[in-house]
């Protein structure tokens, strides 16, 4: 095995057990600042967070689709590039409110 495909298996090896180190001293954290937090009566509003949320849990909210085309693609009706099949539709002459859910 050459020199190099060594030095490179070593760094992933360490890479691994940085990750895993990270991970255990993640709940040691986690626990002090809950116990913290608690102690002098902190809440993640006080933060400027919104309780009961993760940031993981948040995102972009789907629209509600109003418009269902002939093959089933669905569409909201809402601002931006209107999907293909709208605009083929519309080339067509065809109303666009005949396909309305």
């Amino acid at each position: 095995m050459s020199k190099y495909q060594e030095l490179l298996n070593q760094a992933q090896q360490l890479m691994a057990q940085a990750e895993e180190a990270r991970k255990a001293e993640l709940q040691g954290v986690i626990q002090q600042i809950k116990a913290t937090m608690a102690e002098h009566g902190i809440t993640l509003a006080d933060l400027g967070g919104k309780p009961g949320r993760r940031a993981a849990a948040g995102g972009k909210k789907t629209a509600e689709v109003r418009y269902r085309g002939p093959n089933g693609e669905g569409w909201s009706g809402g601002r931006g590039r209107r999907p293909d099949w709208v605009l083929q539709l519309q080339a067509q002459g065809k109303d666009i409110e005949q396909y309305r859910v």
